[in-house]
């Protein structure tokens, strides 16, 4: 399979942390969602069986075909779609109830369209749930994605399109903060080679196989220095009001 995207497995141990922390937004999901929901950018389907027993219906839209088709497979009453987005051509206006996107807005070259065409699909009402990282807290550079945000930034790109925002953030307990800083003090040892800075020169798609073995180097490591990135669990990450202060933001968008 031609791999286009970063993806972090549920079966290896050493992506544990990263996989639990995306887990959390969707169970923090399923308990919101009802009705017609569209999730943009479903991957291997993460969230899929508890957005799917939710919504009376489930859409799920990504990029490759491959997966689409694993998960049509998988899930026969929901509908998937494979696509290049944004634009999303093939859905009509005022569709959706809820719209699910998590770790997705920053793959997205044209982000201001993606907004604008969520807006779109949703009905009166409806709401946009939408995670993405907290670039305060990134160690490096991530030639995955196109770019970052900031708090302010991101509310200021949603609120260009949606009237009422909520912005809150992920946050994790001290044994994830533990981890983080285990896994900051490891990267920097990594990066002091980079001498010449080239993590933030070189084009994103020549860094995206070397950052993907020292991702997966630097993982094994902390997992097998004292095995905390096993114990974590989704569990151990909380929805937080300070989003600025958060490894990752919540914000939930109303049209």
């Amino acid at each position: 399979m031609y791999k286009t995207t970063e993806i972090t497995s549920a079966e290896i141990a050493s992506d544990n942390p990263v996989h639990q922390r995306l887990l959390f937004p969707y169970v923090e999901a399923a308990q919101m969602v009802s009705g017609n929901v569209l999730e943009i950018g479903c991957g291997w389907g993460r969230g899929l069986e508890l957005l799917t027993k939710a919504a009376n219906h489930y859409t799920g839209i990504d990029k490759n075909q491959e997966l689409i088709n694993a998960l049509q497979a998988e899930y026969p009453q929901s509908t998937f779609i494979s696509a290049n987005i944004p634009p999303l051509r093939t859905l009509a206006d005022n569709t959706f109830d809820y719209i699910v996107t998590f770790q997705v807005i920053e793959h997205i070259e044209n982000d201001d369209l993606f907004v604008k065409e969520a807006y779109r699909v949703l009905k009166p009402g409806g709401k946009l749930l939408l995670t993405t990282v907290n670039k305060s807290f990134s160690l490096t550079r991530n030639p995955w994605h196109v770019r970052e945000y900031y708090a302010d930034g991101l509310k200021a790109l949603i609120t260009k399109y949606f009237p009422t925002i909520e912005t809150k953030g992920i946050h994790g307990n001290n044994k994830v903060m533990t981890y983080y800083e285990q896994n900051k003090e490891s990267v920097k040892k990594l990066t002091r080679f980079d001498i010449f800075n080239l993590q933030y020169r070189l084009p994103r798609r020549l860094l995206q196989v070397p950052y993907d073995l020292m991702n997966r180097l630097n993982r094994n490591r902390l997992l097998q220095a004292d095995g905390l990135a096993a114990q974590i669990n989704y569990t151990d990450y909380q929805v937080s009001q300070d989003p600025a202060g958060s490894l990752d933001f919540f914000y939930i968008a109303t049209k």
